[in-house]
């Protein structure tokens, strides 16, 4: 039985999660035997704790090298990172959300990560800016 790429991905999250063959197995409708073999296959055995200093992916379940004396990585590349924040934006805990007034229409908004938005728009930047609408340019 072949299984497909999300079917895989989705092995591998529950492998990282510390789910069992049988576990998966039966979340997936899968045979036990084809969960253990492709864990077999891409080094998904044992327990799913650090070991010599590599970890696996949050995402996709690669095993990640660690630095030593570095902070932990948690994933395997830059585009893992980016797909587990964007499915699992409940989880993140932003800290850095900062609450503004708009400089030009006086509407209170919200940013994360900027602490000097002034404008809770492009469109009223280029009107504070420059005097008028974006659709006058």
């Amino acid at each position: 039985m072949r299984l497909t790429e999300k079917q895989q991905s989705e092995i591998r999250r529950c492998r990282v999660e510390g789910l069992g063959y049988l576990k998966i197995a039966k979340q997936m409708d899968l045979s036990v035997n084809t969960v253990r073999s492709f864990c077999d296959r891409n080094g998904l055995t044992g327990t799913a704790k650090k070991q010599d200093g590599v970890i696996p992916c949050k995402c996709c379940g690669r095993p990640v090298r660690q630095n030593p004396g570095r902070k932990e990585k948690k994933f395997c590349s830059d585009e893992c990172r980016v797909k587990w924040w964007n499915t699992h934006q409940n989880q993140v805990n932003r800290k850095a959300m900062y609450e503004f007034r708009c400089a030009r229409c006086g509407k209170t908004f919200t940013a994360y990560g900027n602490d000097h938005r002034k404008y809770c728009s492009h469109d009223c930047y280029i009107a504070d800016r420059f005097g008028g609408d974006q659709s006058e340019y």
